[in-house]
């Protein structure tokens, strides 16, 4: 399985988009620091993923989550979990 997966800071309530084979050791990689990208950005919370048998479909899934097209279906699809949050954590 391929995963496609948001995660959460929980410092800045900024969101991160990602793609990975193995969601758990992903993720954990994430909150360990392991991640450039997210390292400053921790601790870090997953809250969303979806899953493709193939990896050039997850690749394409990520693509288009993070344009503002997909950011905004972000938003409406985890509308009650970020129910309070300001339009700048969960924008760009």
């Amino acid at each position: 399985m391929n995963y496609t997966y948001t995660l959460k800071s929980n410092k800045d309530n900024r969101l991160y988009v990602g793609l990975t084979n193995d969601l758990r050791k992903r993720c954990r990689e994430h909150n360990e620091g392991i991640v450039f990208s997210t390292k400053r950005r921790r601790p870090l919370t997953l809250i969303y993923y979806e899953a493709c048998t193939n990896r050039s479909d997850a690749a394409l899934r990520e693509k288009y989550l993070k344009t503002s097209w997909g950011k905004r279906y972000l938003k409406n699809r985890l509308r009650n979990y970020l129910k309070g949050s300001s339009p700048r954590e969960i924008g760009d």
